[in-house]
């Protein structure tokens, strides 16, 4: 809710600080006072219209900031949180409009668009009045209205994203279809393709395994060749390592004195004489095993030429052949019978819209019950609001060609009829200002108790009303105040005498400057406004008596 609301040098108030609580408040004060710079002020804040003209003359700027608890308001909260301006339970919208009439806006300090500041202060407040914020005028308003009356909200919702998958898949089938010939061309190169990559049959890390064993196949007389020269000077040389080895033994066997410090160079040569004749024998058994094969060297290198051949084809490395294999298959599934293809696009859309259309109906029929209790509801406020003759209807318009939308089959309309006989008409078409407020009253009366929107105001709803009417507008007000937050500007006392908290506008004028003043009231001052709005500037002791007598009977009142 509004907890308070700051103005510096807008319009003709150089500085005005107002701290608002729960319930009614209402602003009250002589004909051109500025009882408007609240409203037009709360306006700005949520981003409605701004003009140089609304600085106060000599000022640079106008400053307007408004304060709200968002705690209770999770539609607020999830917002913030969203573009990441969250700020514990406060949200602060500010407005800072230039002589040269530039403005700018912020969200709890933070620079913003001026459609950011209308997104959000939608969720904070709603302006009833014969001027642009007036919600009820749009069909989005009287949709919102009749789903939070009927508690459906999250029928709704979920209507929206079973409308959203409908429409997705709609887009891909219809891209589908206009792709076709790309689509079937497409198709049969992955066919040719995946069909030479299957034939193909490449393993992971065969292609290593074919290039070591080509390697010594295409080496196997070098192989050959050097294994028996080893094998020579090994063991069957007249040199060989062993022969020279037996030699050196010799040598040292032939010592005149055993040299202790020989011992282990002794041991050493014995030990690689052994070791010496055996890798003879190991080179001469695998020289004689060795078998070279021709054959086997001309279906490696024919294997791994293949490789080679796709790998250029494709124009990638014959390391990234399994890879490719594996995508042009997945992508040849799904356009070929898969996820992608017409077939099956068509059978999902047939299914998405079968959802849809159990939701929506649902939804449609949800909405007519909750119509009809809605328009007899409203129908009982607007007869105690003097417009007994005024028949209120709730629209359900079906969509055209039974086509789905996001917010279900039909869209949805709040028409009147100013007189008996009268076709029902839309509100902006037949009701005029003053209707138009008491009309919205007894709309928000009746949706009160579901309503998301926390602040609601009302300017001069009381036009054209007084005596018992007065007094029911006053306690609509007051009930509505009682479940929320509710400020209007009236001329009325009865109205007036309701209201928990007071605001009295009043102006003045110093130094040849104008400026308006804006009070909080006690109970004593109430009385006395109450009186002045009763009886004018010359008060007597009856006006007084009767002033006193209707705020304690308007405080009195409970709804």
């Amino acid at each position: 809710m509004l907890t308070q609301l700051t103005v510096s040098n807008y319009a003709i108030a150089e500085r005005v600080e107002l701290q608002f609580n729960k319930g009614m408040t209402a602003l009250t004060g002589e004909t051109g006072a500025g009882k408007s710079i609240v409203l037009d002020a709360l306006g700005l804040a949520m981003g409605g219209r701004a003009d140089a003209g609304a600085v106060r003359h000599g000022a640079k700027r106008a400053d307007i900031t408004a304060t709200f608890d968002v705690s209770n308001i999770p539609e607020a909260v999830e917002w913030l949180d969203q573009h990441e301006l969250d700020d514990d339970n406060d949200c602060i919208l500010r407005r800072v409009i230039s002589k040269d009439g530039r403005s700018r806006a912020y969200i709890n300090g933070q620079p913003c668009p001026l459609a950011h500041l209308k997104e959000l202060g939608g969720l904070l407040m709603d302006i009833h009045s014969q001027h642009q914020h007036q919600s009820l005028l749009r069909k989005e308003t009287h949709r919102k209205l009749l789903d939070e009356f009927a508690g459906i909200e999250t029928l709704a919702t979920d209507t929206r994203t079973a409308w959203k998958a409908w429409h997705q898949t709609r887009q891909r089938l219809t891209e589908r279809q206009q792709n076709a010939d790309e689509v079937e061309a497409r198709l049969q190169l992955l066919r040719y393709q995946v069909e030479e990559l299957d034939r193909l049959a490449l393993e992971d890390g065969e292609q290593d395994a074919l290039e070591q064993e080509q390697a010594q196949l295409s080496q196997a007389d070098a192989v050959l060749h050097s294994s028996h020269q080893a094998a020579l000077l090994c063991t069957e040389d007249e040199t060989s390592a062993s022969d020279l080895i037996r030699q050196a033994l010799q040598q040292l066997e032939q010592l005149p004195v055993e040299v202790a410090a020989l011992a282990d160079t002794i041991q050493m040569l014995n030990e690689a004489q052994i070791q010496v004749s055996e890798a003879g024998d190991n080179l001469r058994r695998f020289v004689e095993d060795y078998e070279a094969d021709p054959a086997r060297l001309a279906e490696v290198e024919e294997r791994l030429s293949a490789i080679y051949q796709m790998a250029r084809k494709h124009r990638i490395t014959p390391e990234e052949l399994p890879e490719l294999h594996a995508r042009l298959s997945g992508e040849l599934a799904e356009l070929d019978g898969g996820e992608g293809s017409l077939e099956q696009l068509e059978a999902e859309l047939e299914k998405r819209r079968a959802s849809f259309d159990e939701l929506a109906g649902q939804l449609t029929e949800a909405r007519q019950r909750a119509a009809v209790e809605l328009d007899q509801r409203i129908a009982g406020e607007l007869a105690q609001l003097s417009m007994p003759s005024v028949q209120f209807v709730t629209h359900l318009n079906r969509n055209s060609d039974d086509q789905p939308a996001p917010h279900g089959m039909e869209d949805i309309e709040f028409l009147v009829s100013a007189n008996p006989g009268q076709p029902a008409r839309s509100l902006a078409k037949v009701a005029s200002g003053g209707e138009l407020s008491r009309i919205s009253l007894a709309i928000q009366v009746v949706v009160a108790q579901t309503s998301t929107t926390p602040t609601l105001v009302f300017d001069e709803v009381d036009v054209g009303i007084g005596g018992g009417t007065a007094e029911v507008v006053g306690k609509l007000l007051r009930t509505l105040g009682s479940n929320g937050q509710v400020l209007c500007v009236t001329h009325l006392p009865q109205v007036a005498a309701q209201c928990h908290q007071h605001l009295f506008v009043s102006k003045f004028t110093e130094k040849d400057a104008t400026f308006s003043k804006i009070e909080a009231l006690d109970d004593n001052g109430r009385i006395s406004e109450v009186a002045r709005m009763l009886g004018g500037v010359d008060m007597t002791e009856q006006t007084i008596a009767h002033a006193r007598e209707m705020f304690s009977k308007g405080q009195a009142t409970h709804h």
